[in-house]
């Protein structure tokens, strides 16, 4: 189905089939979709499905012969792949009667939403010999060229008889050559937000004792690191932590932050640094990790202790106006790391499939273990299992994924996939996008070991796309980044 029929087809929706279909909807893909997506309240691929399904009402008829059905699944752009002739006449009558209950619909339909799976080569069994032993570095956090390298100095302080935080220097560069060099006393920095006319950079102070305040700071810094100001943001907390901070095109600095654990906030400041607003909103025990622009609001992301992930629209006084998240029968997704880009929302993501629960620990590599544990003639004292048998297993579980959605609704309307891969970072600017993908090259098991269970490597791939969503690139940029789960 090309674009100009997705557009006819889109005129002809009446929201009744919307709610219809969203409805008993199967999430269940064609070998072409790796997996089927549904939003919270209104399923995300409902809508996908009923694009589809509404435009079945202009070419229904009641006949039940196969030779009306096939030309209907041709007029419509769908496939009759691995489809029995009866099948294909049972797919006609449950869109073209409004059912949408029939196990193979939501097969057929999803096969029609754009997607495409971007291959990428197995790791050679050279790559898994380099990567065996290697130690990832700590990297500096990096975006778009431009570099920030924290180096935190301590000093030891007599009285206290152990060492305390005295500084941060903080090194910014673009493309390798640095551009400025300033420091901070006051808070520890992690992280920063570039723009041409400077940088906002976020942290906490340090807490010595069990009755102090964690108080949120941030600072500016010009283009030639000139400190211009810095805030410590209190909002009655005993704790309030910093996780975003996004700048919107009058100036204003919109900084998303966390109080007392169970708060999702937003306090503007002005291009001086004056805090012009601040609301706060009860979301429980959630944390919070990424947000973006949208349109004249923001999305932000929520996790909970599971790692599942709850997408949150707030306007630009801070009130929440909305919320969503993505689910299927057959897996699990984790979302990393979401971007604005052009008039959509980027969100980066990895797919597990759906965990048997047999095991004590219910967790993205449960069947992995699980297998291995089961295995015959191995006893707890021989857990050395090679990583050239073990990774198969990991690379197995893991899909990376990319999904455009529409702002407004959330639903997703174009995605990219990437099998024995994890999502990672995200970085967009005014003429394409960045995707990260975390190629899982070496694993090593770790049964006894309290952090993780599986450990390895992952080579990083770097995928680029225009303004138009096209993929224009693929890089191998010889990062490496730890696997641990």
């Amino acid at each position: 189905m090309n674009k100009e029929d997705a557009s006819r087809i889109l005129s002809m929706i009446d929201d009744a089939y919307i709610d219809e279909a969203a409805e008993g909807l199967p999430a269940q893909a064609g070998k072409a979709r790796p997996r089927a997506f549904r939003r919270g309240a209104a399923a995300a691929l409902a809508a996908a499905l009923a694009l589809v399904c509404s435009a079945a009402l202009v070419f229904a008829g009641e006949t039940k012969q196969y030779n009306t059905a096939a030309a209907f699944f041709a007029e419509n752009g769908l496939s009759t792949a691995g489809l029995s002739r009866a099948e294909v006449k049972a797919v006609y009558r449950d869109i073209t009667e409004k059912r949408f209950s029939y196990g193979k619909t939501a097969q057929v339909i999803l096969r029609s939403v754009p997607g495409a799976e971007i291959p990428q080569a197995e790791p050679t069994p050279e790559e898994i010999a380099s990567l065996w032993e290697e130690i990832v570095p700590q990297d500096p956090i990096e975006r778009n060229g431009v570099t920030i390298d924290v180096d935190e100095r301590y000093v030891y302080d007599r009285k206290k008889g152990f060492d305390v935080f005295d500084k941060s220097v903080v090194t910014c560069s673009r493309d390798g050559e640095v551009l400025w060099r300033a420091e901070f006393s006051d808070f520890y920095i992690e992280d920063y937000t570039f723009s041409e006319d400077g940088t906002l950079l976020w942290g906490r102070n340090e807490i010595l004792s069990s009755n102090e305040i964690w108080y949120g700071w941030i600072a500016f810094a010009d283009r030639t690191g000139t400190v211009k100001w810095q805030r410590r943001l209190e909002h009655g907390f005993d704790d309030e932590y910093i996780c975003a901070a996004l700048r919107n095109e009058d100036g204003v600095w919109a900084v998303i932050s966390r109080g007392d654990y169970c708060y999702l906030c937003l306090s503007c400041y002005d291009p001086d640094g004056n805090e012009l607003s601040f609301r706060k909103t009860k979301v429980g025990d959630l944390g919070i990790r990424k947000a973006a622009r949208l349109g004249d609001g923001y999305i932000v992301q929520l996790f909970d202790l599971d790692k599942r992930t709850f997408l949150y629209k707030v306007d630009r006084e801070g009130r929440v106006t909305d919320s969503f998240t993505y689910e299927a029968d057959d897996c699990d997704y984790y979302i990393t790391d979401l971007a604005q880009f052009g008039d959509s929302v980027y969100l980066s993501a990895y797919a597990v499939p759906k965990q048997d629960g047999s095991g004590e620990r219910e967790w993205e590599l449960s069947d992995v273990v699980e297998s291995i544990f089961r295995r015959e003639n191995v006893g707890d004292e021989d857990w050395n299992i090679p990583s050239e048998e073990l990774t198969p297993l990991v690379r197995a579980n893991y899909t990376a994924v990319l999904l455009r959605c529409d702002p407004e609704s959330g639903t997703p309307d174009v995605f990219w996939s990437v099998n024995g891969s994890l999502g990672g970072k995200l970085s967009a600017d005014g003429e394409r996008l960045e995707w990260d993908v975390e190629s899982v090259t070496s694993t090593f098991f770790s049964p006894y070991t309290s952090s993780f269970t599986v450990g390895g490597v992952s080579k990083v791939y770097r995928y680029t796309f225009d303004a138009e969503g096209r993929l224009t690139g693929q890089t191998d940029t010889g990062e490496t980044v730890e696997f641990r789960r």
